[in-house]
């Protein structure tokens, strides 16, 4: 090996040495400044330790208590569900079209849907006539005119009664004279005309009149013959019949003067004719003739009158079996609609339902015994909580085919809602939250962890002084448990508000 090649530069040599630094001066810097952090990060790498590192070389803590203070506060347990937020009572609507001569065509008062139908609203308009709302369950199934009776008359009164119409005694359930004059008060407070028998109808009505007339003539006549034939006779035949007598006496008493027996016998003959005559001539004549056309006259004015009777009540107003609509639990909000204006009605025309939202929710058997009806609740609103009350509690109904589930369905009737609120919850399912039981107000409250049970059965907590581990088991009494705490009252009245006790060690 040749030495010289590795030797050091000579004198001469050290301006190569300085050279070479020269034209490399940045790779040099660099590489000092590395070999410097290099030293100085195994330095710090022997000085600082990871909080994992730390926490695996530290030692376990010292045991301790695990405290928290007696809270002031109201405990309240609750039953929660979810409920649909519906309107309840939903029903298709058919109206009566039988008794109509044409085709039943919807001519207007179409109804919007979430229309409110109250009583004396028009539902529909069919061939030109409306269709009035009246309250009621029972179906119609007649038209409703002067001299029927019935239930349907008495639902009838009752519906105008209603509207603040007066159409008699409500006891009543015949359709008299006030009720047809009610029907007219009906139709005048829609705005149609009431219906009634039309031009036939007047000509009955005059000439039933003029059949009256005829037959009160007829009883007035008859009445004049009797008249006539029960009169007492005249003063001409009184006198005429008194003077006969009286020459026939005067003729018997000069015979039995001057005259034979023969003479005497024809004139005692003559007295008795006489006075026989008279008594023919005044008494009383035989009326039973005019007593018959009397009889008769009045039986005919009789049924005249009752034919005018019957004309006239025809030409009241009466209810057309397709003029009426009778809906229970009104107010009703229309939900469907399913005809237009210009179609003709081949089945039911609409669907309603309870004009007031209801929340439906469903509930175990456990829990629907701890609900009352009447009892309030609050509901999770898209706008915040809104208080309601519980409206129903039943058991659900099952569907066709299957068993009772055993569950409830519990009605909600939330309180006022606006109109904007409705329409934010209509259809969607909402949280209900029931309070079942509660405290009347702020009580001592701890944990449920707080307590443990002594040697013969009652409860306890350990109390701990400013939280010092000298603790003292203090005997109290529970009440509500609820929200993960439970009430408490200590016996010997040692315990307070913000007082430490130990859930855990």
């Amino acid at each position: 090996m040749d030495l010289d090649a590795v030797a050091p530069p000579t004198r001469s040599g050290s301006q190569g040495w300085r050279r070479l630094f020269a034209g490399n001066r940045v790779i040099w810097v660099m590489a000092t400044v590395a070999i410097v952090a290099l030293v100085v990060g195994l330095g710090l790498g022997q000085l600082i330790v990871s909080p994992g590192q730390a926490a695996a070389d530290a030692d376990a803590p010292a045991g301790g208590l695990i405290t928290v203070p007696i809270e002031n506060r109201q405990l309240a347990n609750d039953v929660t569900m979810r409920g649909d937020a519906t309107y309840a009572d939903s029903v298709e609507v058919s109206i009566e079209t039988g008794e109509l001569a044409g085709a039943p065509i919807v001519t207007g008062q179409v109804p919007e849907v979430a229309a409110i139908f109250d009583t004396a609203s028009i539902a529909l308009e069919v061939t030109g006539r409306p269709v009035i709302v009246l309250p009621g369950d029972l179906p119609v199934y007649r038209t409703l005119r002067v001299g029927v009776s019935g239930p349907d008359v008495l639902q009838f009164k009752q519906g105008l009664n209603a509207a603040g119409i007066d159409a008699g005694a409500l006891d009543s359930d015949v359709f008299d004279a006030q009720t047809a004059n009610a029907v007219t008060a009906l139709y005048a407070k829609v705005g149609y005309p009431a219906p009634s028998g039309g031009g036939d109808v007047a000509i009955a009505v005059s000439g039933a009149e003029a059949g009256v007339t005829s037959a009160q003539a007829s009883v007035d006549s008859a009445n004049g013959a009797l008249t006539t034939v029960q009169g007492a006779a005249s003063n001409v035949d009184v006198v005429e019949q008194g003077n006969l007598v009286r020459s026939a006496e005067r003729a018997l008493a000069l015979a039995r003067t001057e005259g034979t027996p023969n003479e005497i016998a024809d004139a005692e003959e003559s007295v008795t004719l006489a006075v026989a005559r008279q008594a023919q001539a005044l008494a009383p004549r035989d009326a039973s003739a005019e007593k018959a056309a009397v009889t008769a006259a009045k039986a005919e004015l009789t049924r005249a009158n009752a034919t005018l009777s019957d004309a006239r009540d025809g030409a009241l107003a009466y209810l057309p079996a397709g003029e009426v609509l009778y809906l229970p639990g009104l107010p009703r909000r229309v939900d469907e609609i399913s005809v237009k204006r210009g179609s003709s009605i081949t089945g039911p025309v609409m669907r309603v339902s309870g004009a007031t939202l209801v929340i439906s929710g469903s509930a175990t058997a456990s829990d629907a015994a701890l609900l009352e009806v009447g009892a309030p609740a609050t509901l999770a609103m898209p706008d915040g909580d809104q208080p309601a009350t519980i409206s129903s509690v039943l058991p659900a109904e099952p569907a066709t085919g299957e068993t009772a589930s055993g569950r409830f369905t519990v009605l909600f009737a939330p309180d006022a809602l606006t109109d904007e609120q409705i329409q934010a919850v209509q259809g969607s399912n909402v949280r209900v939250r029931v309070p079942v039981s509660s405290t009347e107000g702020d009580v001592l409250a701890v944990p449920l962890a707080a307590l443990t049970a002594g040697p013969g059965g009652e409860s306890r907590v350990e109390f701990a002084p400013g939280g010092s581990a000298d603790t003292v088991l203090v005997e109290v009494t529970t009440g509500l448990a609820a929200e993960g705490f439970v009430e408490i009252t200590a016996v010997d009245g040692s315990l307070g508000v913000g007082d430490l006790v130990v859930v855990g060690r």
